[in-house]
């Protein structure tokens, strides 16, 4: 199927194949006649499917036809979309930014940790669609900058991370501010009861369209398993740098003060690395996020909450430094690579104290893991097969593969993405 079998009008069309698109996705074929048709839909799909642009597109033919009746004076909101990050309410403006261009719609993007005043402008000037983070909606609300009376379609993006960072109470009272009568679009990249509950709240006898169990990883993406001892993993990843066919690659730590370490680390190595994470400054993540995107910051360690909803083009290696304590969470941090339908690499560390997240992150994905033993800081856990502890040359620091400069055990390559450019643009 191509876009042009969607019945997409011509501006849209024209400006996906300026962006160089051509094949909708899985989620992109099932949900735009949907959308299109203005029906409610429940839209499923793991990570790197290209969900935003499964909504944004229809959204935007959508809103293109004139609106009957708009409020004097003002051009009034016609449609909401509420995500949980700073970075993926960017990232989605973006979205609608690319595939608006031809469109005669005005876009805006609100979020917390900056000034508002420039937000505040706009909204006065006028938009047509709003991207908003929940506690910045909230407080436009209810200074009276902002009113929802006259929106026609509502988007909520990323349910279950709006659950997992609290902000689900938030989502309702945004929800009592809307009309009744509108269309609403739903997206979550796992259904857990709760979220499956939020949905059937708002939701009018919504089209379901499911790509994917989010329980289930990529097949394009590779993944290795490496035990290892906690004072051992810094040098680890030392040793799997030291091939510079890795290009970038997105580091995972379960806490803040774990990724700054990291990168303390890779700087006193001479790599370039910076962190983005919940106490980082807005402007500090984008343009920590600016620099990996452009390569010039070879290493981008992030938390999990930061790093929902970063799309790098071309991302070839994602390594979980520590191994997540929510299972699901290791599907979507491995999907930041390998993203629709091109091929990636992801490197797990695991510590001792890992193995019980390990073996649910197995029963979640329905397979092991491979291991990968040929590294020097290779031990066993519990009796899995591998090469016995006392061969192990212990380093508590940041130092070389091994005693001696002797690179015995390194693996010849880490392998490389050549997969073909695809659209993923969103999720």
């Amino acid at each position: 199927m191509l876009f042009t079998d969607l019945n997409l009008i011509k501006p849209i069309l024209d400006a996906l194949d300026t962006e160089g698109y051509t094949k909708p996705t899985p989620i992109q074929q099932g949900a735009i006649p949907f959308i299109l048709a203005g029906r409610d839909l429940l839209g499923c799909a793991q990570t790197g499917t290209g969900k935003t642009a499964a909504f944004a597109i229809p959204m935007l033919q959508q809103l293109a036809k004139p609106k009957t009746m708009q409020s004097a004076g003002q051009r009034p909101i016609r449609a909401l979309i509420l995500t949980p990050t700073r970075e993926l309410a960017i990232q989605i403006q973006e979205s609608f930014n690319a595939y608006g261009a031809n469109l005669r719609l005005k876009n805006l993007v609100v979020f917390g940790g900056v000034n508002q005043g420039p937000q505040v402008s706009e909204l006065k000037r006028g938009v047509d669609i709003l991207v908003a983070t929940p506690g910045r909606l909230l407080d436009l609300m209810n200074q009276g900058f902002i009113n929802l009376r006259e929106v026609e379609i509502f988007v909520l993006d990323e349910a279950d991370r709006m659950l997992d960072m609290g902000f689900v109470h938030d989502v309702k009272r945004v929800i009592t501010k809307l009309p009744v009568k509108r269309q609403t679009l739903f997206f979550s990249a796992t259904m857990p009861a709760e979220i499956q509950s939020l949905a059937n709240s708002i939701l009018t006898n919504p089209e379901k369209v499911e790509v994917t169990p989010a329980s289930s990883t990529a097949e394009t993406i590779t993944q290795s398993l490496y035990f290892v001892e906690k004072q051992n993993k810094a040098a680890l990843l030392k040793f799997i740098l030291a091939d510079h066919s890795i290009e970038t690659a997105l580091v995972f730590t379960r806490t803040k003060h774990g990724a700054d370490k990291v990168v303390k680390d890779l700087i006193k190595l001479g790599i370039s690395a910076e962190a983005i994470h919940g106490n980082k400054s807005q402007n500090a993540r984008q343009r920590a996020l600016s620099n990996f995107k452009n390569r010039s910051t070879r290493i981008l360690v992030a938390t999990d909450i930061a790093a929902r909803g970063i799309d790098v083009d071309d991302l070839t290696h994602v390594i979980n430094y520590e191994l997540p304590d929510i299972a699901e969470t290791y599907v979507h941090r491995i999907g930041r690579t390998g993203r629709a339908g091109a091929s990636g690499i992801s490197f797990s560390f695991c510590e001792a104290e890992e193995t019980e997240a390990l073996r649910d992150i197995h029963k979640l994905i329905g397979k092991q893991i491979p291991l990968n033993s040929n590294h020097p800081y290779h031990i066993t856990f519990n009796g899995i097969q591998g090469r016995p502890k006392q061969q192990v040359r212990p380093q508590r620091n940041f130092g070389g593969a091994s005693r001696g400069g002797n690179n015995q055990g390194r693996p010849k390559q880490f392998g490389s993405n050549e997969g073909q450019k695809s659209f993923s643009r969103g999720r």
